[in-house]
């Protein structure tokens, strides 16, 4: 009888230390967050944008061990957003992150579930995303890259007063540059200048599209475009070869093709968007963090190019007031 006991002592202790054990490993397991990152394409700024995410949120604690990053990148083909927007919901992760419109338009619709952030968006609520900035309501908050775009041609004529021609390139089936581009039409209208337009459906488009702007404007704008973005190494070649100066609204682009901007910084854009995802980690819910702007805008030039179209700091100054 006591031996009897005794087992079924040690069957308790033995059971209890089993059930600890579980208890421990789903401890740890929840110590881990998973994070999923659907990016629409292999691009500088939409790669700085991811960067600035992930660094910041090793920043706040969210690295090694305690952060699973589910990392898929479409390369710009439909098929693959829709896939891997099933893969990431399948995934379960505690929160999703779309860098780009499609991207966000793709997971939004395979996953209405999982809390979505998103970035490198100019207007989520016209590409469907939510109804209400100040208060989301379709699973989706982030922070846009909508930039001052009549500031920014205003910026343009200032640098180069004597550009009564500016050339706008886009893509025309991205909805974001679209609307920034009939911004800029209205200023450079306003201005008393003339809008030369040129669209590039795909990368392979951006040289010609470049090339024609070369041969027809005395200066080049070119809004936040994920196609010319992905191009921009070409643009700068022909802008260097024609001696047309380019101005980005992404500052990201600079060292590519543009002489200078004051304008938005993609890796800047995901710390921001961290920040956001941290306290939806922590509990916050999507529908009480509003879609926020980009907090700063910065001015920067190109050296090289800032020479070879014979400006000053002065100059850029005066431009940027």
């Amino acid at each position: 009888m006591k031996m009897k006991k005794v087992l079924v002592g040690l069957t308790t202790i033995v059971a209890v230390a089993s059930l600890a054990a579980c208890g421990n490993k789903s401890a740890k397991k929840s110590d881990t967050v998973k994070v999923g990152i659907l990016q629409l394409i292999d691009q500088s700024a939409l790669n700085a944008a991811r960067k600035g995410f992930t660094e910041e949120l090793a920043k706040e604690g969210y690295k090694g061990d305690k952060i699973k990053i589910d990392y898929v990148n479409a390369q710009g083909d439909q098929a693959n957003l829709k896939s891997m927007s099933q893969q990431l919901k399948q995934d379960k992760n505690d929160l999703n992150l779309a860098i780009a419109t499609p991207a966000a338009q793709a997971l939004q619709k395979e996953d209405a579930d999982t809390p979505m952030l998103f970035t490198a968006i100019t207007d989520p609520k016209s590409a469907g995303l939510t109804t209400n900035p100040k208060a989301p309501d379709k699973n989706a908050t982030g922070v846009t890259d909508m930039v001052d775009v009549k500031g920014q041609i205003d910026f343009t004529h200032k640098l180069f007063p004597k550009a009564k021609k500016i050339g706008l390139l886009y893509n025309a089936a991205e909805a974001n540059s679209v609307f920034q581009i009939k911004l800029a039409k209205q200023e450079i209208k306003k201005l008393g200048l003339t809008a030369v337009v040129k669209t590039a459906a795909t990368t392979n488009d951006v040289q010609q599209a470049a090339e024609a702007l070369a041969g027809q404007a005395d200066a080049i704008y070119i809004p936040t475009d994920n196609v010319a973005a992905a191009g921009m190494a070409t643009v700068g070649k022909v802008s260097e070869k024609s001696k047309v100066p380019v101005v980005n609204a992404d500052a990201t682009m600079i060292k590519l093709a543009g002489v200078a901007t004051k304008g938005i910084n993609y890796e800047d854009l995901g710390k921001q968007t961290a920040k956001m995802a941290v306290k939806i980690l922590k509990g916050k819910k999507v529908k009480s963090l509003p879609i926020e702007s980009p907090a700063k805008t910065e001015l920067v030039s190109n050296a090289k190019r800032m020479k070879l179209f014979n400006l000053t700091q002065a100059d850029l100054e005066n431009a940027a007031k």
